[in-house]
């Protein structure tokens, strides 16, 4: 009985499947064997929302709009119902076309940023962004006990090496011009703090040189149109009655880079050839110099920024190539106009024919550098009574133009060889056409110019001082790469002045004041010292006067020097008394421009001339006693200005025959250190004054380094 039970229950389960499952299996099929079922799923769950399912009787659930899902048929189009209506993102489709503009703009703004300003947009946007993250470094750390930043010392000295890292790497990637205003900034360096110093001490000014291509194009542009065989009267194939030419550099520059030419007429030319980005690049180059300059000034409340529309001026100058031919020829007239110096300085002349806004050409000169002490010192190789080659402006030896042609149509043919391809090298890019001339080294070329070192230091001394204090045209870039020294017949020195782009004029008022003020500096006459400087604006006389000699100023009352005593005075750390030192330091800049419109200008420049002076005398041994020479030429001029009243010039010649009795006092210690170099091999005059600047810059807060008196 418990059995039929069980079968009668199985039975009407399996009645109530089917009848749920519908009449799919019926209809087309007979009725498997049913299995017991041991759970019911509940209706809902097989209900899909918008298909009409249809019972085991045919009739529709819930009024025909729904019911058991059937699982053997799939749902027919319009019982799936139509497609769902996509979603609209209008603030997507918005910010994608924005995007998309602004990267055509972008684009196209980068494609006329390169090809029309060669990247002068880029490259201020990189000044921006790196003077932004200075000055905010400065302006949040610039105290006593800086901000820690990971892996640094976190002190003052760590905030200037780490800004001084960004300023080089600023100034070495976007080069140009930006290596000139590097170079105007390291004028003046002394009184920046030491890791600023080494970073402008290591400033260097060359670059690789552009390809050919780019010379052809410049001098097409600057030429008509003509290119550079029409122009120099060279051929690149060794065509005779030609001259020649070499399309690789002799030495390249940030601005430009020189190449050699002997033209058809025998003379040998220097060729200046303006790198082709710069007339793109410095007008952008300028005005970012002059916003970074704008906002320093007036977020750190130094004097800068009044510099800047002079020092943009000379540097527009030093790019206009016809400019430094007029520099150059004025010099040129000046000294040959000087019985002091005549015969013993040269300046090589400008060929205009050959000459342009960005191209400059003027006689090769054949010479030694002033750096190279070994090749003017060497004994003399080359015979009595002769000079080395071209001196003077004397017509170099010519050399074999057969054999040099021959030379160039080798490496034509080289060229024009079916297996060279277009992308390969041009072996004429390479060529070396200039004879050496090195006979007077002697057959082992370990001779030299037999020169002496005074002879030398003595002209470059007289020139510069005469510059300064007698015309008032001064050349203020004397690095040793830009001055040649030659041996004449007599065996006496020649000096060649090259690089005549940086100038500056002084006005007659001004040169007066100058020598004036260098006159009193020497006979310690502080109240003329002090008179001098308020004309010129400047609160800090004593700190001024032995910035421009380089050398302790003695005179005055020291009263800077006890300000920064005071300051250190007291329990303080060392990196509050190096706070308390450059703030101080820092008070000594406005003081010396405490009145920046009568602060002359020209100062800016002066100070590097006599720098680099100072240290080619050092570089050389001291030989000559620099103050003295220095001071001598500004005292003659007093008397020898027609411009001055002549009672006044006649009172300044007594005064100039006391003053020089006073100044021979001075060589007692100056030969005094030149016995004591030779015997015991000391250092020299120089040195023991650059110890001296050292000491006393301390006290005044700065720490000067050994590249601050390189230039």
């Amino acid at each position: 009985m418990f059995r039929s039970a069980s079968a009668a229950a199985a039975a009407t389960r399996a009645a109530v499947d089917m009848a749920v499952l519908g009449r799919v299996g019926v209809a087309r099929h007979s009725a498997p064997a049913l299995r017991p079922v041991t759970h019911h799923t509940p209706f809902v769950a097989f209900q899909r929302r918008g298909v009409q399912s249809r019972g085991a009787g045919g009739g529709g659930g819930r009024g025909g709009n729904g019911g058991p899902f059937q699982a053997m048929r799939p749902p027919t189009p319009a019982e799936l119902g139509g497609p769902r209506k996509a979603r609209d993102y209008p603030r997507m489709r918005r910010w994608g076309r924005r995007l998309l503009v602004l990267g055509v703009i972008g684009g196209a703004v980068y494609l006329v940023d390169r090809q029309v300003y060669a990247s002068g947009m880029a490259r201020s946007l990189r000044t921006f962004g790196t003077g932004l993250v200075v000055a905010l470094d400065y302006k949040i750390n610039f105290r006593a006990d800086p901000l820690p930043i990971i892996g640094t010392p976190g002190d003052v000295a760590d905030l200037h090496r780490r800004n001084a890292e960004r300023l080089s790497e600023l100034l070495r990637h976007n080069g140009g011009l930006y290596l000139k205003i590097g170079q105007a900034i390291a004028m003046q360096s002394a009184v920046l703090p030491p890791e600023f110093q080494r970073m402008f001490g290591r400033m260097f000014d060359d670059a690789p040189q552009d390809t050919w291509a780019a010379v052809e194009k410049v001098v097409r542009e600057d030429f008509g149109g003509r290119s550079v065989e029409e122009v120099f009267g060279v051929s690149f194939t060794g065509e005779a009655g030609k001259g020649v030419m070499e399309r690789k550099a002799r030495a390249s520059a940030s601005v430009a880079q020189v190449h050699w030419a002997r033209l058809p007429d025998g003379r040998e030319v220097a060729v200046k050839i303006q790198k082709p980005e710069i007339a793109k690049q410095i007008g952008w180059d300028l005005w970012a110099f002059k916003a970074v300059a704008k906002v320093y000034s007036y977020w750190f409340d130094l004097p800068l920024y009044s510099l800047v529309p002079f020092v943009s001026e000379r540097l527009m100058l030093e790019t206009d190539f016809l400019n430094e031919a007029k520099n150059s020829e004025t010099m040129r007239d000046l000294i040959n106009n000087e019985p002091a110096l005549r015969g013993r300085v040269y300046v090589p002349p400008v060929y205009y024919d050959f000459s342009s806004h960005r191209v400059l050409t003027t006689e090769w000169i054949e010479g030694v550098r002033l750096w190279d002490q070994d090749a003017i010192q060497g004994a003399w190789r080359g015979g009595s009574g002769v000079s080395s080659p071209g001196v003077h402006g004397a017509k170099l030896p010519s050399p074999d133009m057969d054999a040099l042609r021959n030379k160039v149509r080798a490496a034509a043919s080289a060229r024009g060889n079916s297996s060279a391809r277009p992308g390969d090298s041009d072996v004429r890019d390479s060529l070396v056409l200039k004879p050496e001339r090195t006979e007077w080294r002697g057959p082992r070329g370990k001779g030299g110019l037999g020169l002496s070192t005074t002879d030398v230091m003595s002209t470059m001394i007289d020139l510069f001082s005469a510059q300064m204090f007698k015309w008032g045209v001064v050349h203020c870039d004397p690095h040793p790469g830009n001055m040649f020294v030659r041996r004449k017949a007599s065996g006496q020195a020649e000096l060649v002045l090259i690089d005549h782009g940086l100038y500056v004029y002084m006005s007659p008022t001004f040169r007066h004041q100058y020598s004036v003020f260098w006159k009193a500096m020497l006979t310690l006459d502080h109240a003329t010292v002090a008179a001098t400087c308020a004309e010129w604006g400047i609160q800090a006389p004593e700190l001024f006067a032995s910035s421009t000699m380089l050398r302790p100023y003695e005179g005055g009352d020291d009263t800077f020097r006890r300000g920064i005593a005071e300051d250190l005075a007291g329990g303080k750390t060392a990196s509050e008394r190096h706070y308390a030192m450059q703030a101080r330091m820092k008070q000594g800049m406005r003081d010396i421009m405490a009145d920046e419109e009568k602060w002359p200008k020209e100062f800016i420049f002066l100070g590097r001339n006599l720098r680099i002076v100072q240290a080619n005398n050092q570089r050389m041994g001291s030989p000559v006693n620099r103050v003295k020479r220095i001071g001598r030429w500004a005292s003659a001029s007093l008397y020898e200005d027609r411009a001055q009243p002549w009672r006044e010039r006649l009172a300044n010649m007594w005064r100039h025959v006391v003053f020089s009795t006073v100044l021979a006092v001075t060589d007692a210690v100056f030969y005094f250190y030149r016995v004591r170099q030779f015997l015991g091999g000391r250092r020299g005059l120089e040195d023991q004054i650059e110890a001296q600047m050292k000491g006393m810059a301390k006290e005044y807060g700065v720490e000067l380094q050994h590249e601050v008196f390189d230039g």
